[in-house]
């Protein structure tokens, strides 16, 4: 972390700082008490910095108001504080095989500012009315006292809501929550649907969580998705989206997460045709996403393989000022024009800050930050997301390094995932590892499959070396 600049430890001033912090004061004048509505969070099994809750109601014309509460960590994190100082050099939190390191300490990000189970926290609210066919209607954004209802699991709710698991306990021991929740979940298919029709891309990621068995790494096993990430995943772009278009509408700038047009479209395009579709010759989110769904329903064993592929050419992310009245360059895999980042202060720097530009907006205030160090922030969060992403692959090769250690000379098929004249990289599976390809790359290309024997480890430095076999 401190070779790419990132620090792993808070500073004296920074605990000191959060040591004597106490719970934010009672809301004053204009904040609505929403403390009886029947909020509830769905995050990992682990997690306690919880940034958002989610709930339902029946809107008018057979619309549905979708609300979702985020937590208002900037009323205890002030902008240029200790604590402040440290989230903005790291600008996220930093999850390793080996440790976690959160952007904010802990007794703020799993306590004071998070909205854990049973405690009346402050947030902001983003209302949105969702019609009958997905799309996002009228909208407003508020502060709000809320309450956490129940505390859920991805991995219960997600198999209860597909009829694969019992009711979660705590969604049973609430009345009404198990109606509130299927209704979230009806809303939630409705926005996917109609961000998948105006061309938003089904992927599957891969990436993995470390298994331990009595303190010892034993696996690395791949995350799924199921309907509760997609339930939160929905809800938050749709939030997102609010967000960047409230800027918008009041002419304020704001700090936008863009996903550029695919540079390397022409490698798509012979990735499908590989696959027997045919892509039109320009980036084309309608066209690429009925070849995703094409490949998941056709060859569902191969999907990771396309979807890993396919992520590795669209790029990187990254946050950019966005200027009132300027063009927006959008996000091509969300497929949509105006985004932010907004519903995550706890675990990202980028949050934060449009959290206080958007207090500040509801306030009547000048933004808290010229447009200048806007920009430079921008560019900041980009550089430090890039390397809190190196510092946990690196961890990750690592604990793979580690796994891998006593499988020299083994062979594996393997899925080109990068190819430059630097270097080209494969990723095997079981477990699913990414290494170097030494030998054996001449005419490789992304997307394509080769079968590798594994030659070299070092657990220290991550490195996963292979060569082509035969």
């Amino acid at each position: 972390m401190r070779e790419r600049g990132l620090q792993p430890d808070f500073s004296p001033a920074a605990l000191q700082q959060a040591q004597t912090a106490t719970a934010a004061a009672a809301p004053g004048p204009g904040v609505r008490d929403l403390t009886t509505l029947l909020w509830a969070s769905i995050d990992n099994d682990d997690s306690r910095d919880l940034d958002q809750l989610t709930v339902a109601a029946p809107g008018s014309g057979g619309a549905t108001k979708i609300l979702v509460a985020i937590a208002d960590v900037d009323a205890l994190v002030a902008q240029g504080s200790a604590i402040d100082a440290h989230a903005r050099t790291n600008t996220t939190s930093v999850y390793t095989a080996a440790q976690v390191f959160p952007m904010l300490p802990e007794r703020l990000s799993t306590d004071l500012t998070s909205l854990g189970e049973g405690v009346a926290r402050p947030s902001l609210v983003v209302e949105m009315s969702v019609g009958t066919g997905g799309a996002v209607g009228q909208s407003d954004i508020y502060r709000a006292l809320v309450l956490n209802r129940a505390k859920l699991a991805y991995n219960s709710v997600g198999a209860w809501l597909a009829g694969a698991g019992p009711v979660p306990a705590r969604v049973a021991g609430v009345p009404g929550l198990d109606a509130q929740l299927r209704l979230q979940d009806e809303i939630a298919q409705r926005l996917k649907q109609a961000r998948h029709d105006r061309g938003a891309l089904t992927l599957m990621t891969n990436e993995t969580h470390p298994v331990f068995e009595s303190g010892v790494l034993t696996d690395l096993e791949p995350d799924t998705a199921n309907r509760a990430t997609d339930l939160i995943e929905d809800f938050m772009i749709a939030a997102n989206a609010v967000v960047a278009r409230y800027f918008e509408g009041k002419g304020l700038p704001s700090l936008r997460r863009v996903l550029r047009t695919p540079e390397r479209w022409d490698r798509i395009v012979a990735l499908a045709a590989g696959l027997g579709v045919r892509l039109p010759a320009s980036p084309d989110g309608v066209a690429l996403n009925a070849f995703l769904a094409h490949s998941r329903d056709s060859a569902p064993e191969r999907f990771g393989d396309v979807s890993l592929a396919v992520i590795k050419l669209l790029g990187r992310g990254e946050y950019v000022l966005q200027r009132p009245g300027a063009s927006a360059d959008g996000h091509f895999g969300l497929a949509v024009r105006d985004y932010a980042h907004s519903t995550a202060p706890n675990r990202r720097f980028p949050d934060l800050i449009m959290q206080r530009l958007l207090k500040a907006a509801l306030a009547g205030r000048p933004p808290p930050y010229p447009d200048a160090e806007l920009s430079a922030l921008a560019a900041h969060c980009t550089e430090q997301e890039t390397n809190a992403r190196k510092v946990e692959r690196q961890v990750s090769k690592s604990a793979a390094a580690l796994l891998l250690a006593n499988r020299i000379g083994q062979r594996f098929d393997a899925l080109v995932t990068g190819a430059s004249p630097a270097a080209t990289w494969v990723r095997i599976r079981e477990p699913t590892v990414e290494g170097r390809l030494l030998r054996g790359y001449s005419g490789l290309d992304v997307g394509d499959h080769v079968r590798v024997e594994l030659v070299h480890t070092d657990v220290a430095r991550g490195f996963i070396d292979f060569a082509r076999a035969g």
